[in-house]
C-alpha cells in the first residue's frame, strides 16, 4: 500500500496531512503528500474491484506517478495563486497540482505509445513494461498489441483520477465555475496540440508556424498558462489579471518546449532520461527542425536540406549525426536559443502586468530559470 506519510520532500505532518507550503518549491515538494494519499485511496478502491486489474494496472500507474516528474505544474500554480494575492485554502491548491500531475501522466503514457519511446524518466515506459509481460511467442504481433491497448487504458486511467480530483476540488470552491472552464479547455487544447503533432509528422511538414501553433497547444498552454490561470482562479482572479497571467503563461510555456525541442536533440540522455534522437529519428516538426529547414532554403544549402527533409527510410547514427550538424551549421540552435531568451523577458513582463508582489515575481523567475535554463529533462 502506499504511504501517504512519506513522500520525496518529507514535508508532511505525522498525521499524513500535507504541511502548509510557503513558496513554489514547497508546493512542488508537498504535493508528493497529496498524491500519495490520493493514490493510495485509488490503489484501495481497485482492489475491491479485481486484484489483476490492480496489480497490472492501478499499482504501475501509480508507480508511474510517484517514479519521478519535477512538478513544475504545481509550482506554477503556486505562482499563479501568489500572483493576485493568494488566498486561504492552500489544501484545494495542492489538490489541484495533484491533479495536474496526474493528467501529466496521461500525456506521457499516451505521448510515449504514439511516438513509440521505449524509455521515459530513464525506465522502460509504461507500453514497453506491458510488453515485457506478455509472453506468448506464437501470434505475431500480439505483444505490440496488448501493450498498445493496456498502455492507453492506463492513461485514460490517470486522466480518470485527474477528472476526479479537480471537479471535488471545484465543486468545494467559489470559484469552481472559472476552475471548471480552465481545466476543459486545458484537456481539449492537449489533445489539439497531439493531433497536430501527429499530423505534422505524417505529411513531412516543415512550416515554422505550425511548429509554433503545435508547441503551443500541446505543451505551453498546459505546462504554464493553465497551471497559472488556475492558481489565479483559485484565489479570485479578476479578467484582467488572468488574461496577463495567461499571455506570461504562453511565453514561458512555448520557452520550456523549445528548450525541451534543444533537448531533444542534442541533450545528453543519461541526464533527460529518454533517448536524445527520437525527435530526429521521427523527423517531429520542431521550432528547431523548422527554423534550420528555413535557413538552409535560404542560404541553398542543398546538403542541409537533403538531411532535413522527409525520409521513408529509416535514419542511421550516421544521418543523425549530420541532421544535429545541420542544426547548427544552418545556425537554427542558436535562432532557437535567442527566441527563448526573447520569451523568457516577455514572461516576466506579463506576469508583472498581472499586478504580482516582489515575492511572487522573484519565485516565478526562479522557477521560470529551473524550466527553461536547464540540463535535465522537463517530464
Amino acid at each position: 500500500m502506499l504511504e501517504a506519510r512519506t513522500t520525496r520532500g518529507g514535508a508532511v505532518d505525522p498525521d499524513g496531512c500535507p504541511e502548509t507550503p510557503h513558496t513554489a518549491r514547497d508546493a512542488m515538494l508537498v504535493v508528493e503528500g497529496v498524491l500519495a494519499e490520493h493514490l493510495d485511496a485509488r490503489l484501495c478502491e481497485a482492489r475491491e474491484v479485481d486484484t489483476v486489474f490492480t496489480r497490472d494496472v492501478v499499482e504501475r500507474v501509480a508507480a508511474f506517478v510517484q517514479n519521478g516528474g519535477r512538478r513544475l505544474r504545481t509550482g506554477f500554480l503556486w505562482c499563479g495563486f501568489q500572483a493576485v494575492g493568494g488566498g486561504t485554502n492552500p489544501r484545494a491548491l495542492l489538490r489541484i497540482g495533484a491533479a495536474l500531475e496526474l493528467l501529466q501522466t496521461c500525456a506521457l503514457v499516451h505521448d510515449d505509445v504514439m511516438d513509440g519511446s521505449p524509455v521515459r524518466r530513464g525506465a522502460p515506459a509504461v507500453h514497453a513494461e506491458f510488453a515485457r509481460m506478455h509472453r506468448v511467442s506464437d501470434m505475431k504481433g500480439a505483444a505490440e498489441t496488448y501493450s498498445t491497448a493496456a498502455a492507453v487504458l492506463a492513461g485514460d486511467l490517470a486522466l480518470a483520477w485527474a477528472d476526479d480530483l479537480l471537479t471535488e476540488t471545484a465543486l468545494a470552491s467559489p470559484h469552481g465555475r472559472q476552475l471548471h472552464g480552465e481545466w476543459r479547455a486545458m484537456r481539449c487544447e492537449m489533445v489539439a496540440g497531439q493531433y497536430l503533432d501527429i499530423r505534422a509528422q505524417a505529411a513531412g511538414s516543415s512550416a515554422a508556424e505550425e511548429a509554433l501553433r503545435i508547441a503551443t497547444l500541446k505543451s505551453a498552454l498546459y505546462t504554464v498558462a493553465r497551471p497559472l490561470a488556475l492558481g489565479a482562479s483559485l484565489a479570485g482572479a479578476d479578467a484582467r489579471a488572468l488574461d496577463a497571467l495567461h499571455s506570461a503563461g504562453r511565453c514561458a510555456g512555448l520557452a520550456f518546449q523549445l528548450r525541451d525541442d534543444l533537448l531533444g536533440a542534442f541533450g545528453d540522455p543519461a541526464v533527460t532520461g529518454k533517448p536524445a534522437d527520437e525527435d530526429l529519428r521521427g523527423r517531429k516538426l520542431t521550432y528547431l527542425l523548422a527554423v534550420a529547414v528555413r535557413l538552409a532554403d535560404a542560404s541553398n544549402d542543398g546538403e542541409a536540406l537533403a538531411v532535413l527533409g522527409p525520409d521513408d527510410v529509416s535514419r542511421s547514427d550516421d544521418e543523425i549525426d549530420r541532421i544535429r550538424a545541420a542544426l547548427e551549421r544552418t545556425g537554427a540552435r542558436a535562432v532557437v536559443e535567442t527566441r527563448i531568451a526573447e520569451l523568457y523577458t516577455l514572461s516576466l513582463r506579463h506576469f508583472t502586468a498581472a499586478g504580482a508582489d516582489r515575492q511572487a515575481r522573484r519565485e516565478f523567475a526562479s522557477l521560470m530559470e529551473r524550466a527553461v535554463f536547464r540540463n535535465e529533462g522537463s517530464q
